[in-house]
């Protein structure tokens, strides 16, 4: 059995269609069994794995799981629901927004899983650039073939020269790595192992990307 069913998928599908709360409201318990709690639980199951080989990684499932209901206050996108339900896994020393992270979603049409650090503070972009300048090689032998994906700059940041051997991935304002496959992914026997695989895979790059964070926030805590 998948992790979600095709029923989950028809109800993102409708949501899209009747994205407000008349229609919402009578369905939020139908919502509950079919996307929430399948979210739920393979946040715990991602935890037990996570257990043996990242712990620091290990994430409240109730706090993962991204809430549904959208802010619109700065929007001109009025629709009061998010059509993908998401979870994010984070280090426990750097918090939700302080670092990079695991992430995946279930939306109609895709099953992401991703990893990487995403719209970053500019303290912390400077250090892991930083960083990357000076082990890019070992950023490169954990990327091998994969792709970084994520916004990129049109010249070289403030500090860098466009010598720098490492000058390609520091361009980078997003590091992120990511797996696109179609959603009924997650509905097939195999999507729990999959997404389980593909996390374990994704935590070498990530904590590539957090031990300049780790380090400065280490320093910021034995400063006087």
């Amino acid at each position: 059995m998948g992790m979600f069913k095709p029923e989950s998928l028809q109800f993102l599908r409708d949501l899209e269609e009747n994205n407000d709360r008349d229609w919402f409201l009578p369905r939020k318990e139908k919502f509950e069994t079919l996307l929430k709690q399948p979210m739920l639980d393979a946040v715990a199951t991602l935890n037990r794995a996570l257990a043996q080989s990242a712990p620091d990684y290990i994430t409240d499932p109730a706090k993962s799981v991204y809430r549904v209901y959208r802010d619109t206050r700065f929007s001109k996108n009025k629709a009061p629901y998010k059509t993908h339900l998401g979870a994010l896994l984070w280090h426990r020393r750097l918090g939700k927004d302080g670092g990079a992270a695991l992430y995946f979603h279930i939306s109609p049409k895709e099953f992401l899983i991703a990893g990487g650090l995403y719209k970053s503070e500019p303290a912390a972009l400077l250090a892991v650039r930083q960083h990357i300048s000076a082990e890019h090689a070992k950023l490169r032998s954990i990327l091998k073939k994969e792709k970084l994906e994520g916004e990129k700059l049109a010249r070289p940041p403030k500090g860098f020269h466009a010598d720098n051997p490492a000058i390609d991935l520091i361009m980078h304002k997003d590091y992120l790595l990511e797996s696109s496959l179609p959603a009924e992914t997650a509905t097939g026997p195999e999507a729990a192992d999959m997404l389980t695989t593909r996390m374990i895979a994704l935590i070498p790059f990530v904590e590539f990307l957090n031990a300049p964070l780790l380090l400065k926030r280490k320093r910021s805590a034995i400063t006087p």
